[in-house]
């Protein structure tokens, strides 16, 4: 039901929702079950939307923490969530600290999902478009054209996700022109 709330467009009939199933986890799973995890996920998720990042920043780490600590460092949960934190430090310019959660994502990817999952392209694409925001688009290049070819293979030459990465990889070729 949240996630309808928020799909229309209602943020603050959104959260108290999330914030009653992240109770309700709390009580009914513990403190450090993965369903709760995706729960602070969303809430964090909702507050970024609004620009609250103070308030999204924590509950993201606190879902890392918990997937780290019951689905192991290699899990393809932990990579999302850290994907999810890495997207919130890069909307706040903070792309130094972004990198690193960037590149786990993508080590996670490789190992857990193997070179040619879908969400392995999500990722690489992530880390062309950080990498793109720092101006180095030599760096960025690769990831997007190795992302579009994933897309590709695993969803079809006219699938919306290849879209997307052309989309984004015609932008930063654009985006050298004088340099």
């Amino acid at each position: 039901m949240a996630l309808t709330v928020v799909l229309q467009g209602d943020y603050a009939g959104a959260k108290p929702l999330y914030e009653r199933a992240i109770e309700i986890g709390e009580k009914t799973l513990g403190p450090n079950h993965p369903n709760l995890a995706i729960r602070l996920n969303n809430l964090a998720g909702l507050l970024e939307a609004q620009g609250l990042y103070t308030q999204a920043k924590p509950l993201y780490e606190r879902a890392i923490e918990i997937d780290e600590k019951a689905l192991g460092p290699d899990h393809p949960d932990l990579a999302t969530a850290l994907n999810n934190l890495a997207e919130l430090l890069r909307a706040q310019g903070k792309y130094e600290d972004a990198m690193p959660l960037r590149k786990r994502c993508i080590e996670i990817g490789e190992k857990a999902l193997g070179p040619e999952h879908p969400d392995l392209a999500v990722w690489l694409n992530n880390l062309a478009e950080l990498l793109r925001a720092q101006g180095d688009y030599a760096g960025a290049k690769p990831h997007y054209e190795r992302a579009i070819k994933i897309w590709e293979a695993a969803l079809g030459k006219d699938h919306p996700n290849v879209a997307s990465g052309l989309n984004n990889l015609a932008g930063l070729l654009e985006s050298q022109v004088g340099c």
